[in-house]
């Protein structure tokens, strides 16, 4: 006799729910910001707004750069306006 199609997808989804994630995990052995450096820095993604988006690609095409040197060469100059908003 086969197993119905709801069956089976049902173990497969148990399957890889088990398989990905235990019910509980044992941290007692664990030690507490042994990955951390304080010295680490971040590269955080930032996001544009479609419009300027599309003048920085602009921009950048015209310029034969890619996109992370035109926004850089922007920001840098307009550095002093930066300055006085501080």
């Amino acid at each position: 006799m086969e197993a119905s199609g709801g069956a089976v997808a049902a173990g497969i989804r148990n399957h890889e729910r088990s398989a990905s994630m235990k019910k509980e995990y044992d941290f007692s052995k664990g030690v507490r910001g042994k990955f951390h450096r304080r010295s680490a820095r971040l590269n955080l993604p930032v996001y544009l707004d479609e419009d300027v988006a599309e003048l920085v690609s602009r921009f950048a095409e015209r310029k034969k750069l890619d996109t992370q040197t035109a926004v850089n060469r922007i920001l840098r100059s307009n550095k002093e306006i930066m300055r006085v908003l501080e």
